[in-house]
């Protein structure tokens, strides 16, 4: 594991324990020479753990795409900042550039990060650690509806077992390096493709 892509939110959050959380997350990725691919903002928790990262000597790569990028959200001060066409060529990107993934609070941007790199993991596309860092228990809620999607039959329970969650940054840390991958999934595989 080199690099980390955390997803968060562009805004702060009422609770300070948010930011904490981002800026502990950011010195321990400079801290254990893990770089750090995050969106490219210099607002909220995004601009958060960037500044925390880079002032503790850490790499940073900033995925942005030029609608945000004109209206001055940009964090200049990255090691590497990409301003891409798209959001989805963003997600494409960190995605490609990372070697495992963490959620801290966020918004709809956050979720459909998050989710869509589970997906990717349950699909077999990539075979990379998922996480969250439940600060304050901002995630409870949601890991209780998954756990609803599970008990409704609509997730595999070894599905919902790659989400990997901790309410510490030295636990998640020590989560996503221990992290084996799981077997390939066959679901979607055609007899005599295996």
């Amino acid at each position: 594991m080199k690099q980390v892509c955390v997803f968060c939110g562009s805004a702060p959050g009422t609770n300070p324990a948010f930011a904490a959380a981002a800026r502990e997350l950011g010195r321990a990725l400079a801290e254990r020479k893990l770089g750090l691919v995050y969106g490219g903002g210099r607002v909220g928790l995004m601009g958060v753990v960037a500044t925390a990262a880079l002032e503790a000597g850490g790499t940073v790569l900033g995925v942005i795409p030029h609608a945000l990028s004109h209206k001055e959200v940009a964090m200049e001060g990255c090691t590497e900042l990409v301003v891409v066409d798209s959001m989805h060529a963003r997600k494409a990107l960190m995605a490609d550039r990372s070697d495992a993934f963490v959620a801290l609070p966020g918004g709809y941007g956050t979720c459909d990060e998050l989710f869509e790199i589970l997906t990717w993991g349950q699909l077999g596309i990539h075979r990379k650690p998922v996480a969250v860092l439940n600060v304050c228990g901002f995630f409870t809620p949601l890991l209780a509806w998954l756990d609803h999607v599970v008990a409704e039959g609509l997730l595999k329970p070894k599905h919902r077992e790659l989400l990997l969650v901790t309410d510490t940054v030295p636990n998640l840390l020590a989560k996503l390096t221990a992290w084996e991958p799981p077997a390939p999934t066959t679901k979607w595989v055609q007899p005599g493709e295996r």
